[in-house]
């Protein structure tokens, strides 16, 4: 009877986890909707402050994670990356608001430089006129503890990396025009 008690105990726990996909969630991004001017650059009227993340669902194997912010629209559909930071620890559970100016990174966190030059946040700031950009943040859940990349790597050379290596991702967009 004890057999057949923890075999149903461990199938319920088993199942109970296994349609929990990895979610990212933040008070100051809702999904498809105008980012807050916190999130915009400064170069843009904005405080160019990154926002507050939090996940849960994370998989099985989970060693370290990492987070970026990908404009799709920007240089005639090329793309822009306005923050790249990977080698957060797995028992970080998001990241809070400002975090992307290197206050607020878990030890061990690494920012690249993001299309502005600068390591870190870099803002919502799309030309005038040039209608709704799309901001994207990703969370990668990852296999290894750190990323055999460096601050001075290219954003190509971190996202090739990131989207070969994950284990699993979540996404937040927002949207921002002038």
């Amino acid at each position: 009877m004890r057999l057949g008690i923890f075999a149903v105990a461990a199938y319920l726990a088993l199942w109970s986890t296994a349609g929990q996909a990895l979610e990212l969630t933040s008070p100051d991004v809702v999904n498809g909707a105008t980012l807050k001017i916190a999130q915009v650059h400064s170069r843009c009227g904005g405080e160019n402050r990154s926002p507050a993340l939090a996940w849960s669902g994370t998989p099985k194997g989970t060693q370290s994670y990492a987070v970026t912010m990908f404009d799709s629209d920007a240089n005639a559909g090329h793309g822009f990356w306005h923050w790249l930071v990977f080698n957060i620890p797995a028992n970080a559970q998001g990241l809070p608001a400002g975090a992307g100016s290197e206050t607020g990174l878990p030890g061990g966190a690494v920012q690249a430089q993001n299309d502005f030059g600068t390591p870190g946040y870099g803002g919502a700031c799309p030309p005038p006129g040039s209608g709704p950009h799309h901001y994207t943040l990703t969370l990668y859940a990852l296999p290894a503890a750190t990323v055999p990349l460096d601050s001075k790597s290219t954003s190509a050379a971190i996202a090739a990396y990131l989207k070969a290596h994950a284990l699993a991702t979540a996404t937040l967009t927002g949207i921002y025009q002038r």
